[in-house]
């Protein structure tokens, strides 16, 4: 219980003090006129209010990250509320609102372009079309998964029971139904249904958090364990290595490049530069909350953390079945619904926005204005043919595991473009240059890691070889940055 109060501590106190130091960092202006004033059209750039904007934010960068990666992570034992507190609070919150700065002061322009502006063509062509490959992923996941969660808690036997393909009739309806909302999410004005409707989804995920969190505090009959150690405590260690595994497994606890292509939507409607810590600093410190409550559950609920392992085994690593089990006998049959309800909400309010930044991320690098119902509807279509095809022709624990690298791959470009950033304005680069270290190595050696991949089974030549990657792109970083240095002097 200590640690994971400690860590709760240190989490609420960074966005009071290290958010503040990074307003001062990049010279935060309440002055400054914002994007949604300047160039409002009603569709994308509408100004809407702080809390407003907040927690929408919140639940843009929410999906299914900080609960079912939390109690997936939470089998590498209490060193995940390490990971959750201060990668939270140096790498993801920091990530988050630098990212949002920038895009703010260059009229919520989305992250491919402003990389390109900062690191150059040839990574901003990369990430137009890694970011609006990864955009489409992550629509099609969140669009699967909460139709399944639904799917499974109708009692429809006769139609659950008719198959087509590997999909029951049931499925489709579902499927079909979030579909349709998804498009009139990603082509409607901001205002119309995301402003209204994900406020209260917010609140709805914060109350879950905060039910959980009263159960772990006051319920006398759960104990998390402390941290003693930073012994990898998951079922298979040989193959699951906490370096990189962990830091891919807990991503949007801790840090996401999902997260850099939601904030571009928010940049458009905030009215003040002074509201950007609290909506894009402070999203992610509460989503780290809710990771690290989710987490702390996780290893309370069965036990210890070996019984954590032993349920994920059982389940089938199907974390969702796993929450309905913790949230069924820690809050009763009723409250489980709303559970329930706020986990089917964090996936299809990721899920719409993926779409929506996809649309942005498009128009963008095609010049394609956006007041036209019509020319929105034209980048639209090839952009959930593409998602229902990934949802018909991959499996998901594919789709997940590609999502999941890169996802941390994202995040290490744009902390990369953050160092470039900072370094043009003469500010403190450490701020983005260890977190880009440190994400650069766990992307690397992932790749070298994991079984999905090469799968190496000598330890030691896989993370020398990502060392290696991660130093031959600290060479490129730094000679870019000499050379942007002379021709500004």
């Amino acid at each position: 219980m200590i640690t994971f109060l400690l860590c709760l501590g240190l989490l609420v106190a960074a966005y009071f003090t290290y958010g503040r130091y990074l307003e001062r960092l990049v010279a935060v202006d309440p002055a400054a006129e914002t994007p949604c004033k300047r160039l409002y059209d009603g569709v994308d750039y509408v100004p809407l209010p702080r809390w407003r904007i907040f927690l929408i934010q919140l639940l843009n960068i929410a999906g299914l990250g900080p609960i079912f990666g939390a109690v997936l992570g939470a089998a590498y034992g209490p060193v995940a509320f390490l990971w959750i507190t201060f990668g939270g609070i140096f790498m993801g919150a920091a990530h988050d609102f630098i990212a949002g700065i920038i895009s703010v002061r260059r009229d919520g322009e989305s992250l491919p372009e402003s990389v390109g502006k900062y690191l150059g063509r040839g990574p901003r062509l990369l990430m137009r079309l890694f970011s609006a490959g990864l955009m489409i992923l992550v629509g099609a996941v969140f669009l699967s998964q909460p139709a399944a969660l639904i799917a499974n808690r109708i009692d429809a036997p006769a139609l659950a029971g008719i198959a087509f393909g590997n999909f029951s009739w049931l499925l489709l309806i579902v499927l079909g139904a979030i579909l349709l909302y998804y498009i009139a999410a990603t082509l409607l004005p901001v205002d119309k249904i995301i402003g209204r409707i994900y406020p209260v989804f917010g609140f709805a995920l914060l109350f879950m958090a905060l039910g959980i969190l009263f159960v772990l505090l006051f319920g006398g009959e759960y104990t998390i364990p402390e941290f003693t150690s930073f012994r990898n405590c998951i079922a298979d260690p040989g193959r699951f290595p906490v370096i990189p595994m962990l830091f891919t497994t807990i991503a949007c606890g801790a840090i996401s490049g999902f997260h850099a292509t939601q904030s571009p939507l928010m940049a458009r409607c905030i009215g003040n530069e002074g509201a950007c810590r609290s909506v894009f600093y402070g999203a992610m410190i509460a989503e780290s909350i809710i990771a690290l409550i989710w987490a702390a559950i996780a290893m309370a609920f069965w036990g210890d953390v070996a019984g954590l392992n032993g349920a994920i085994a059982e389940y089938g690593g199907q974390a969702a079945l796993m929450i309905d089990a913790i949230a069924n006998r820690t809050l009763g049959p009723v409250l489980a619904l709303f559970v329930i309800f706020g986990v089917v909400a964090c996936a299809i309010t990721s899920g719409d926005t993926a779409f929506r930044s996809a649309r942005l991320i498009v128009a963008d690098f095609l010049h394609v204005e956006q007041r036209s119902l019509r020319k929105r509807i034209y980048i639209c279509i090839p952009l959930f043919a593409l998602g229902l095809w990934i949802i018909f022709g991959l499996p998901f624990q594919t789709m997940w595991s590609y999502f999941a690298w890169m996802n941390q791959t994202l995040a290490a470009v744009t902390l990369w473009m953050i160092v470039a950033y900072l370094a043009g304005r003469r500010r403190n680069i450490w701020v983005g240059l260890l977190p880009a270290l440190a994400m650069t190595y766990v992307c690397a050696s992932y790749i070298f890691v994991s079984p999905l991949m090469f799968g190496m089974r000598d330890r030691t030549a896989a993370y020398l070889l990502g060392g290696a990657v991660t130093l031959f792109i600290l060479v490129l970083m730094l000679l870019k940055l000499r050379r942007d240095a002379k021709s500004l002097s």
